[in-house]
């Protein structure tokens, strides 16, 4: 491994992998981490999105945290050229990138290159927002079968997603995968916690995430991009805001759909077959840094 290649620490939404990055960097000399969250970019969102608290952000110098403002779209690829302009300049002190983060597309263009597959088409990308998601997936199955498989058809951004670079490339999912960079940018590491902690865990970041403020915080927002309006929790919390839940259906709604969301991550992170698995029970630094340095 070479002196200053990144090392990926990833996981679920909940699961304490942004504590654990700090603990990393603090033990590692010159190490500064780049976030691969989608949403976690938005400065006026960091109760909503969990960001790091300030404390930790103090311990080790953070990247891509906080720094747009909520009218501004973000996407994998964007995401991803400003990570990978941070990791230059990082190394380019002579410090080590510790990428962390659970956004799967935008942790895989960063850690195994953008994807080739075709741009946004908005025409089109439009036109299948508006359409049901059953008829999506109808679509998808017909114009490329083996693609549908591995996609989630309970997810209608993907789906569409899917669906768009079917119809503007005019190739299979298949296709663009097999054109993908395959030989990760560096180590990569899964935190993992048993799925009864994780929910608790979950349940209490909602809890707290109420406590702290988070319908004020969501009151005092201003414009929205179409970024910024998928934030995982916004519609719920919008909901409570508009008098159709009360604080503790609010509280309900976001421990469940958090849960899930992490479910899903859990779901692809087991494929990614590049990362090393280190729980939370058995001195997870101390592993990582054993198999970073026998």
């Amino acid at each position: 491994m070479e002196e200053l290649t990144p090392i990926f620490l990833l996981g679920p939404t909940g699961c304490g992998k942004s504590q654990l990055a700090v603990e990393l960097a603090e033990r590692m000399e010159g190490a500064e981490i780049v976030s691969a969250d989608a949403y976690q970019v938005y400065r006026d969102m960091p109760i909503l999105t969990a960001a790091p608290r300030a404390a930790e952000l103090e311990l080790a110098p953070h990247h891509l945290i906080g720094f747009l403002e909520t009218c501004e779209n973000n996407d994998a690829a964007t995401h991803a050229r400003r990570a990978q302009q941070a990791i230059s300049e990082i190394q380019a002190r002579g410090n080590r990138p510790i990428v962390t983060g659970g956004s799967g597309l935008y942790v895989k263009f960063i850690s195994h290159g953008i994807s080739p597959a075709p741009p946004a088409n908005a025409t089109l990308r439009a036109e299948l927002a508006a359409l049901p998601l059953s008829e999506l997936v109808a679509r998808l199955k017909e114009a490329d079968p083996e693609g549908a498989a591995h996609t989630n058809l309970q997810n209608p951004r993907y789906v569409a997603r899917n669906l768009e670079i079917v119809m503007t490339g005019g190739k299979p999912l298949s296709h663009w995968k097999k054109n993908w960079q395959h030989a990760p940018a560096g180590p990569g590491f899964l935190f993992a916690r048993e799925t009864p902690e994780l929910d608790e865990r979950i349940a209490r970041r909602a809890h707290s995430m109420i406590e702290n403020g988070v319908a004020d915080e969501v009151r005092a927002l201003g414009e929205l991009s179409a970024t910024a309006s998928k934030t995982l929790g916004l519609d719920e919390v919008q909901s409570f805001i508009a008098g159709e839940m009360t604080p503790d259906e609010l509280e309900q709604r976001l421990t469940l759909i958090t849960r899930q969301y992490a479910k899903r991550q859990r779901t692809w992170l087991r494929r990614e077959s590049w990362l090393t698995l280190v729980d939370a029970y058995h001195a997870p630094v101390e592993r990582i840094l054993h198999a970073l340095f026998p």
